[in-house]
């Protein structure tokens, strides 16, 4: 439902950032390594929404990050993750991984087959601590959660459903069959919410999102989504003030 004061961007999908580097296809939301624009910064609190396909028999080498909660959705294909933590995973569709990085981490993510890609969404959220000790998590989702509901991936409490990050965000996964109407209830007063359409049409508080798509909405109570097609999204409710 659209009110008067309510504020709205949004990012249509050939207009983000782009990077070739053979081994990745990346696109970038907001700013991100050799992608500048400085009306893409971020997104309250959401800094970083790169949109990865890593091909077959390659990854990212190991780096560092420190205060920053990064979140990993495998889309599809299997990613191996080693960190300086000690932990060895595989992450692949149905799953949410976490890192705070706190203090400081390194980690590398590795596509061992050699056959196949892996498509991602890497997600950064500026945490509300800083310098924190170093935390892992990954969970698998039950999939059926999330036909024609929202299916909460991310909160800020471990007592929630999904994975918890230092931060007042609710992340939301649903597919959706064409004609599906819902109302988002904003969690948290001063919160915007971003939705980015992984596949389909979705109709937002009466703005048309195609594939790959995004809007960001803000000083509202509730978003009202409707599929016009079937549809796959992924909605952040994030604070607004950094």
């Amino acid at each position: 439902m659209t009110t008067s004061q309510e504020k709205t961007v949004v990012h249509k999908a050939d207009s983000r950032g782009m990077a070739n580097h053979g081994w990745l296809q990346a696109r970038h939301t907001f700013s991100f390594s050799s992608y500048r624009n400085p009306e893409r910064m971020h997104f309250g609190v959401l800094r970083v929404l790169n949109d990865d396909i890593v091909a077959g028999g390659t990854g990212f080498g190991t780096h560092p990050h420190d205060n920053m909660e990064i979140i990993t959705i495998p889309l599809a294909g299997d990613l191996e993750h080693k960190d300086s933590m000690g932990n060895t995973a595989v992450i692949r569709h149905g799953d949410v991984q976490v890192m705070s990085a706190g203090t400081g981490i390194e980690h590398s993510e590795y596509n061992k087959n050699k056959d196949k890609p892996v498509q991602l969404l890497q997600i950064w959220v500026l945490p509300n601590k800083r310098n924190v000790k170093p935390r892992y998590d990954q969970i698998t989702l039950n999939l059926e959660d999330r036909k024609n509901k929202l299916q909460q991936i991310l909160s800020p409490s471990s007592d929630d459903a999904g994975v918890w990050i230092h931060q007042d965000a609710w992340f939301h996964l649903a597919v959706y069959d064409k004609g599906v109407n819902s109302q988002y209830q904003m969690k948290k007063e001063g919160n915007g919410l971003y939705v980015f359409v992984i596949k389909g049409d979705l109709l937002v508080n009466n703005q048309l999102l195609n594939t790959r798509d995004g809007m960001g909405i803000w000083d509202t109570a509730t978003v009202q989504l409707i599929a016009e097609t079937a549809t796959e999204f992924l909605l952040m409710e994030v604070p607004m003030t950094l």
